[in-house]
C-alpha cells in the first residue's frame, strides 16, 4: 500500500473524550410476558424458596393480579406487603423490611409503582444491616460499612417512573420531610418483567405522568454537560418511544403496543443514569416538591421540567435542540415542545396548580441546593436564587 494511504494522524488540538461508563447488575429484562407466568420462572432460576411480595394496595384491593402472581408463585409465596405509601417513608420501609425479615424471605418480588420499588430497595439494606428503627437508617445513610444486600429483588412495574432499573432508593425521613437517596450497586434488581397487561389497572393520570418523569430522565441525560455516547443513544431512542407512545395510549387505553412503546422507553430512559450521567435541577427541585409538599413523582417533572429547560438554555442549547428534533419538532424550542406535550396529556403545569405559592419558595430553594442534582446542573446554580428564578418560570 503506498505510503500517502495511511491514515491521517489526529489534529494537535482535536479533543480525545475519555470518560467511565457504567454498567448495572440487573440480569434480564423481560418484555411482553405476563407476569404470573414469568415471575414464578425468575423464581425458580434463582433457587428462591421463600418469596415475599411487597405490592400495590390499590391493585391488592380492587383487582385480581396480585392474587394470580401468589397462586403462580404458589407454596413459594411467604407473605405480602401493600402498605406503602406515596414517597417511601422510613416508618413504612422498616415495618415492610420486618414482616420479610419474620417471614424468612429469601427474595422480594414487587408489584406496583416507584414507591413500592424504592421501599423494597431500602427493605433489602435493612435486612443486610439489622435496621429495626427509621432513626437506625441513619447508620446506611452515613454509609458506614454496611453490609450489601443478600435478598435481592425482582420487580414488575405499574407506573413508568423506572425507579427499577437503577441501583438507587429514595426515602423519605420523616422527621425533615427531606427525600434521601440510598445507593448500591446491588440494590438495582436481578431482574425486572415489563408486562403492559397489568399497567391497564394504573389510573391514567398515574401513567401518563410517571411517563413524563420518564421523558425527564431523558432530556436531563441528554442535556447534560456531562452526558456521554452510550447515555444519548439509550435517551434519545427512549424519548422517541415515549414521546410516540404517551399520546397513543391516552387515546385509546386499551393499545397495548403503545403501552409496552412507554414501557420499554422508560427502560431506556434510565440508561444514562445508571451509566454515570447527572440529572438537572428538574430532577433536584422534584425532589423537594415530593417530599416536602407530597407532589407525585409525574408531576414534579409535568411541572419543573419545561421551566428548567427555559432556563438551561444559554448553557446548552445545541443539545436541547437534539430534544426537539426526537421528539419530532426540529427547528422548534424544546421548551416550547415539552409544555405542549405535557399540556396535551392534560398534566398540570404550575405550581399554583398543585397549590404551592411563593411564599415556600424560600424553602423549597434552600433545600434543592442540598440535591445531588442541583450542583450538577448545565447550568452553574451557585445560590438558592438561581433555583428561585426557575421556581417563578414554573409558578
Amino acid at each position: 500500500m503506498p505510503s500517502s494511504a495511511h491514515p491521517p494522524a489526529p489534529h494537535p488540538s482535536a479533543p480525545r473524550p475519555s470518560g467511565r461508563v457504567l454498567l448495572s447488575r440487573m440480569e434480564e429484562v423481560i418484555y411482553g410476558r405476563p407476569a404470573a407466568e414469568a415471575v414464578p420462572e425468575l423464581v425458580s432460576h434463582h433457587g428462591a424458596q421463600r418469596v415475599f411480595l411487597m405490592a400495590s394496595g390499590t391493585l391488592e384491593r380492587e383487582t385480581d393480579e396480585i392474587d394470580k402472581l401468589r397462586r403462580a408463585l404458589g407454596n413459594k409465596h411467604v407473605g405480602t406487603f401493600a402498605r406503602m405509601p406515596a414517597h417511601s417513608p422510613r416508618a413504612a420501609v422498616v415495618t415492610a423490611a420486618e414482616q420479610a425479615r419474620e417471614a424468612r424471605a429469601d427474595l422480594i418480588v414487587t408489584l406496583g409503582g416507584g414507591s413500592i420499588t424504592d421501599g423494597a430497595k431500602a427493605v433489602q439494606l435493612c435486612l443486610a444491616n439489622d435496621i429495626r428503627s427509621p432513626e437506625t437508617m441513619d447508620q446506611v445513610r452515613a454509609g458506614r460499612d454496611f453490609k450489601p444486600p443478600t435478598v435481592r429483588q425482582i420487580s414488575v412495574p405499574t407506573t413508568l417512573s423506572a425507579g427499577e432499573f437503577t441501583p438507587i432508593s429514595g426515602v423519605t425521613d420523616e422527621r425533615t420531610k427531606v427525600k434521601e437517596l440510598f445507593r448500591h450497586p446491588d440494590l438495582v434488581p436481578l431482574a425486572v418483567v415489563l408486562d403492559p397487561e397489568v399497567t391497564r389497572h394504573t389510573p391514567m393520570w398515574l401513567f401518563l405522568s410517571t411517563g413524563i418523569r420518564a421523558l425527564d430522565h431523558c432530556v436531563e441525560g441528554i442535556c447534560s454537560l456531562e452526558s456521554n455516547a452510550y447515555g444519548d443513544a439509550s435517551s434519545l431512542h427512549g424519548l422517541a418511544l415515549l414521546a410516540r407512545g404517551l399520546p397513543r395510549v391516552k387515546a385509546d387505553p386499551a393499545d397495548l403496543g403503545a403501552r409496552l412503546d412507554c414501557q420499554t422507553g422508560a427502560w431506556l430512559s434510565t440508561g444514562a443514569l445508571v451509566a454515570g450521567t447527572p440529572m438537572g435541577a428538574s430532577h433536584g427541585i422534584g425532589y423537594v416538591l415530593g417530599a416536602v409538599f407530597d407532589v407525585p413523582h409525574g408531576h414534579t417533572s409535568c411541572i419543573m421540567l419545561p421551566s428548567v429547560m427555559r432556563w438551561n438554555r444559554p448553557a446548552n442549547a445545541e443539545k436541547q435542540a437534539m430534544v426537539a428534533t426526537a421528539m419530532g419538532q426540529p427547528g422548534k424550542e424544546a421548551s416550547d415542545v415539552l409544555d405542549a406535550f405535557i399540556r396535551g396529556l392534560d398534566m398540570p403545569r404550575s405550581l399554583s396548580e398543585v397549590k404551592i405559592g411563593r411564599e415556600h419558595f424560600d424553602r423549597i430553594a434552600r433545600q434543592a441546593m442540598g440535591t445531588p442534582w442541583v450542583p450538577r446542573n448545565p447550568r452553574p446554580i451557585p445560590t438558592p436564587d438561581e433555583v428561585k428564578e426557575i421556581l417563578e418560570l414554573a409558578a
